[in-house]
């Protein structure tokens, strides 16, 4: 999110949480959160019939990740993960582990930085490598004609690539730019999200007070056109913000889709034996991601067992919610 909207949002809710800090929104009986038998130190105390507690097991201890925007469990080594920073950082990829702590800077090379809202992983046109997705997506004011991923083969980290700092990164193989639109006008949108085995991409835009639409490019995806994107239908946000989507995932196995907002998360559970696509019209459960300062990014862990997120500010906090 830009700075000019960042702060219109901030405020905005702000506002709503002190309408609703006695209060939650209503959900679900089934998915209403209970409290939980114990709590770590730094966890929260509710928990959901999913999920448990969320616990702050780390923050990010690259002093130049400020607004984490994106995240991703690396496909390729466990117990790693790449963020983002929000519009203005250039083209740049950070990893880190499951303490925080620094694995590397990559400069993403022939590829702009507009306004980066989101990242996720996949697979591509080799199908024996992982691949990085990320969503240039962006946009606040609804000018842009296209908007365009970038997708580059995933770095494979090592010990030496610690030193490599924001000043002096690593440099990745050459990003494919995929131009996409949209094919009912323009949106803003923070969440990009892959399926692990098709390639397809989906984005989901980001509304007030309204349900988000859920948008497809068919996989495996081309960077030779610009592709017009696939209108799947809307999402019922059980929020009291409406559609305000900003981070999400499909977990490794592709049975689950997660997402978040300024307050909280959301999963939705593909049914057994159904396509992929009907889990759009599946309910969301809310889940509770712990204190943030401003969530916009969530992601499965490799193993698919939790969810993790961060937030925007310095040093930002890695949380972690085990599934049960």
């Amino acid at each position: 999110m830009k700075k000019n909207s960042r702060y219109r949002f901030t405020l905005f809710c702000c506002l709503l949480l002190a309408m609703v800090s006695c209060q939650q929104a209503p959900v679900p009986e089934r998915a209403q959160a209970r409290p939980a038998a114990s709590a770590s130190p730094g966890s929260s105390k509710r928990t959901t019939e999913t999920y448990g507690p969320a616990r702050r097991i780390a923050v990010l201890k690259d002093p130049a990740i400020k607004e984490s925007s994106g995240l991703v469990a690396s496909r390729s080594t466990p117990g790693l993960f790449w963020t983002h920073n929000d519009s203005g950082d250039g083209p740049l990829i950070y990893a880190f582990n499951n303490r925080g702590d620094r694995k590397g800077v990559w400069r993403v090379v022939v590829a702009g930085a507009r306004d980066w809202e989101d990242i996720a992983a996949g697979p591509g046109p080799d199908r024996s490598r992982s691949y990085l997705y990320i969503g240039d997506i962006g946009d606040n004011n609804e000018r842009r004609f296209d908007i365009i991923v970038y997708r580059v083969p995933e770095p494979k980290v090592t010990a030496a690539d610690i030193s490599s700092t924001k000043r002096k990164p690593l440099v990745t193989e050459s990003a494919e730019a995929i131009h996409l639109r949209y094919p009912d006008g323009k949106h803003d949108a923070e969440t990009l999200m892959v399926h692990p085995v098709t390639g397809s991409i989906f984005i989901v835009t980001k509304v007030a007070f309204a349900n988000p639409s859920v948008y497809e490019a068919d996989g495996p995806v081309s960077s030779e056109k610009t592709i017009t994107l696939k209108r799947l239908g809307e999402l019922n946000i059980p929020s009291l913000l409406g559609g305000i989507i900003t981070g999400g995932d499909i977990s490794p196995d592709g049975r689950r889709v997660a997402l978040c907002d300024y307050m909280q998360g959301y999963e939705i559970v593909l049914p057994d034996g159904a396509a992929f696509n009907t889990i759009w019209t599946q309910p969301l459960k809310p889940i509770d991601l712990g204190k943030r300062k401003q969530g916009e990014a969530i992601a499965y862990r490799l193993d698919g067992k939790a969810l993790l997120a961060t937030s925007e500010g310095s040093p930002a906090p890695l949380i972690q919610v085990l599934r049960r």
